[in-house]
């Protein structure tokens, strides 16, 4: 079943002739952006990916590698999701106006190249999830193949592996503003804030992680594993939190949650 998913994806990208992939660096675009090159050639691949305040410049950089090994083309373009009107309020289709203007700053790049589509990492397991950036891409005519071949998280992680790309095994990575509770604006200091404290517990070998900010409160999500590696730390954990800015410093016993600020939409 696997190897008739990923023969449809390569017969999608094939009708496509040639693309412009929303590149992330996360699994879903890497393999997405693999699949293209070995489907179409590296001259009608154009990897482009959006440098902004919700992208943690370690990512941008993980992306830079993955591109160079990959062998394509990649373009890297600013953007401020902040300067979005609607945005920073946060509400539940924030990731509707991210979406509706990462395109809108892709579509001219597609043009300028002379390409025919831009495509992003859209997969099978997105239908079940909030996701308002869907609408943004079928109103702008982006197409997302992954979705369309049915492939899931965890058939992607295995074909990623077949291929050798280093993301196979990559945690799953959103942008920061997923970490700000709805409703509460969101900042750029409240982004360096969630970046620097994120950034600090991986450096304690914790592969899996989320601090979701609810004003000056850090709720920590990570896997039931590593909840001792985060009591075995904990003073140091909230020395560091509040010199980042947080007062209360918590461990949620549920464990990391793909979209777990979801729950309080209806």
């Amino acid at each position: 079943m696997l190897t008739d998913k990923y023969n449809k994806l390569q017969s999608i990208l094939r009708e496509m002739e040639t693309v412009v992939v929303a590149f992330s660096g996360g699994v879903d675009s890497t393999f997405l952006l693999k699949a293209a090159v070995e489907t179409l050639g590296t001259e009608r691949v154009l990897a482009v990916t959006a440098d902004s305040e919700t992208y943690p410049s370690s990512e941008l950089e993980e992306a830079r590698v993955l591109a160079e090994k990959i062998g394509v083309r990649h373009q890297v373009i600013e953007t401020s999701e902040l300067a979005i009107p609607g945005y920073a309020e946060n509400n539940k289709n924030r990731c509707y106006f991210c979406k509706s203007s990462l395109f809108d700053h892709l579509l001219p790049v597609m043009e300028e190249k002379g390409f025919r589509n831009v495509i992003y990492g859209v997969i099978a397991d997105d239908m079940n999830e909030h996701r308002p950036g869907m609408q943004a891409a079928k109103e702008k005519g982006i197409r997302g193949p992954l979705l369309e071949a049915n492939l899931f998280k965890q058939e992607i992680r295995e074909l990623s592996q077949q291929f050798d790309l280093p993301t196979w095994d990559k945690p799953s990575f959103a942008c920061l503003s997923s970490r700000i509770a709805y409703g509460e604006y969101i900042t750029k200091e409240k982004l360096t804030k969630v970046e620097k404290a994120e950034s600090f517990l991986k450096s304690l070998q914790i592969r899996q992680v989320r601090v979701r900010t609810h004003d000056e409160i850090a709720r920590i999500e990570v896997e039931p594993n590593d909840m001792k590696t985060v009591l075995e730390n904990h003073d140091l954990i909230v020395r560091k939190l509040q010199e980042y800015g947080y007062k209360y410093i918590t461990l949620d016993l549920l464990g990391y949650q793909s979209g777990s600020m979801n729950k309080v939409l209806t």
